[in-house]
């Protein structure tokens, strides 16, 4: 932390010194929601400023936040799992500090009324509202045929106005995130069903990473820490704070609906996405961030420029550091 330069006059009495902050910045993966809960908490709560952090959230853009920090846009990064691993087998000199999730969010779901489908091979043969990306495609598959189906279905790209299709019967499944889109369904009184990844052969994965640079990481190692630490008294405390913190969030951003916010919120702590037991929260776990990315790898999800899969390097242990942390 330094201290600006003041002089001391004779005629004067001694002023006190001014601590200048440290600009910091942080690119968002998406427009802020509750996965972003613990950097707001941070911000408003004045865990950064403590540690002399003057925090901007960027907001979203149709950027990847992986690509921004990559090119030095932001000095830090909230990625997603897929945006982090993509970005760093391609290359990028990104390293991983935080997991915000501890299990997956995500999940495959359908229409309770559509009795056609009461496991995941039933999926064979059905309609998939889906939005364009490769990992889809190895997570629906790998479910199927996990279940003893055969992994072939048809795939319409929606977008967001999957979840609309899905509603309206027009399709017969397609994913979401559990404490957003789930939650969002219940509001609106939907009857769905779900499948969970892990269930069905897909690695459980922690999701939400915050990343830098590694030439940031070894330029300045202590404005890290400083930016880490406080993080993690953000989000520890919107964990032990939920409807405290969900205000906050309310409050920093547009948000028709607070209900939303709530109820996210709420099922995030019901179902021990930011805490897993007594580990502190945001801890990365090896063997689970080892396993999920040799399942990208092997499922031929990550490519290089010319859409070949890229091969399993045996380890990626430097790919993550968690040195700033204090357990």
């Amino acid at each position: 932390m330094m201290l600006r330069p003041f002089v001391i006059a004779a005629s004067l009495a001694t002023p006190l010194p001014v601590l200048a902050e440290t600009q910091v910045t942080v690119a968002l993966d998406w427009t802020l929601n509750t996965n972003h809960i613990g950097l707001v908490v941070a911000q408003e709560q004045g865990f950064y400023a403590d540690a002399g952090l003057a925090v901007d959230l960027l907001p979203y853009s149709d950027t990847n936040s992986a690509a921004l920090l990559a090119a030095g846009v932001a000095d830090f990064g909230y990625l997603t799992a897929l945006g982090f691993t993509s970005a760093k087998a391609g290359g990028a000199d990104l390293v991983a500090l935080w997991a915000t999730m501890q299990h997956e969010t995500g999940r495959l779901v359908y229409n309770t009324a559509n009795t056609e489908i009461t496991r995941p091979a039933d999926l064979s043969g059905k309609i998939y509202a889906g939005f364009g990306s490769a990992w889809e495609a190895a997570l629906i598959g790998t479910m199927i045929s996990h279940d003893g189906g055969d992994p072939v279905w048809d795939t319409v790209t929606l977008g967001t106005g999957a979840y609309e299709a899905l509603a309206s019967g027009a399709v017969d499944f397609t994913l979401e995130v559990a404490t957003w889109e789930g939650v969002n369904g219940e509001l609106l009184g939907r009857q769905q069903s779900s499948f969970t990844y892990a269930d069905y052969g897909v690695p459980d994965q922690q999701n939400g990473y915050i990343g830098t640079r590694g030439e940031t990481l070894d330029a300045q190692p202590d404005m890290v820490a400083a930016f880490m630490q406080a993080t993690q008294a953000g989000y520890a405390w919107a964990a032990d704070h939920p409807e405290q913190a969900a205000e906050i969030l309310i409050g920093a951003g547009d948000f028709p609906n607070p209900a939303l916010i709530h109820g996210s919120m709420q099922a995030i702590v019901a179902g021990g996405y930011l805490r897993d037991g007594d580990k502190p929260v945001g801890q990365i776990d090896p063997a689970r961030f080892a396993t999920m990315a040799e399942f990208l790898f092997d499922s031929g999800v990550l490519t290089d420029p010319t859409g070949a899969a890229l091969p399993w390097p045996g380890d990626v242990s430097n790919w993550f550091d968690q040195s700033w942390m204090i357990e």
